[in-house]
């Protein structure tokens, strides 16, 4: 009895935190700073703002992560359709970040590096624990996926598609 218990108590509180999930990016997060390809810091806010009236998937990635490279082949697939991928680099340096992208040639989408890292406001505000993370944002600029880790996660097609 008790285990059944503790079971619907589990189950209930995994489902409030799904649903409790964030809607919108924190301030600390739109104000955290990004570098484009051209070497200018943009605020993630302004990212987002670029991008307004579109639906955006975001690819939190980093050229030494094996799962995000895995990956990459399914998300070309998914660009096919649905063009709008902004990417966020955690790699060390700029360096490496820009060879990443030339060496497994990821050329469309919008590429950004975020030079503090893991430390940086925006993923402690979206509780970054693993990567790659996708992320979708609707037209209106609300989070419908707050968390997939595998591209092939259903609900990314499903959340781009709304």
């Amino acid at each position: 009895m008790k285990k059944g218990i503790v079971t619907v108590i589990f189950f209930m509180v995994s489902m409030f935190c799904m649903i409790a999930q964030d809607k919108t990016f924190a301030v600390e997060a739109k104000a955290d700073h990004l570098m484009d390809l051209e070497g200018k810091p943009i605020t993630f806010g302004k990212v987002l703002e670029t991008h307004k009236g579109q639906v955006i998937l975001l690819d939190i990635w980093a050229s030494w992560c094996k799962d995000c490279i895995v990956g990459m082949p399914t998300l070309n697939a998914i660009k096919k359709d649905y063009p709008e991928v902004v990417y966020v680099s955690l790699d060390k340096t700029k360096d490496s970040w820009e060879k990443g992208i030339q060496r497994f040639k990821i050329n469309n989408g919008s590429h950004y590096w975020a030079p503090k890292g893991w430390k940086s406001d925006l993923f402690t505000a979206i509780d970054l624990d693993w990567i790659p993370r996708y992320m979708v944002i609707n037209k209106e600029g609300y989070i419908t996926l707050y968390k997939a880790i595998n591209v092939e996660d259903k609900e990314i097609i499903k959340q781009l598609t709304k």
